[in-house]
């Protein structure tokens, strides 16, 4: 994996991967710490949905919320991470969800295998029917 940012001038930049784009502000829009966030979100996301298909749980959406609590000295690094996962689904399927939630973030997702070192990751479920 190879990615390339330039600076913009001020606080903003650009990166790429392949052919897509996006744009970075650390005042405005996505900052490098938004992104790591909306990083572990995707990443478990991902993993969340093919799992959930490959046990043929049906559901017809998926949110993911994450906030953290940040250290209060610089450098400032995310000390705990809470993920809130929202699902329309059957509450039958709890036990099959929280699976698949509990596979992606202790087996499959690196990204949060790697904020792990640093960062306790906490999670709830929401399902709405």
């Amino acid at each position: 994996m190879k990615t390339t940012t330039i600076w913009k001038g001020g606080r903003e930049y650009d990166s790429f991967q392949n052919n897509a784009k996006i744009s970075l502000h650390s005042g405005v829009g996505f900052g490098p710490k938004a992104l790591l966030l909306t990083g572990l979100a995707g990443c478990s996301g991902i993993d969340v949905v093919e799992i959930l298909e490959k046990m043929r749980v049906p559901f017809a959406s998926l949110e993911i919320d994450a906030e953290v609590e940040q250290t209060e000295d610089h450098p400032k690094v995310f000390k705990t991470i809470h993920l809130i996962y929202k699902l329309q689904a059957d509450e039958g399927n709890r036990e099959k969800i929280r699976k698949a939630i509990d596979l992606s973030l202790e087996k499959y997702c690196g990204v949060a295998a790697m904020l792990k070192k640093n960062s306790d990751i906490q999670y709830d479920l929401i399902i709405t029917e």
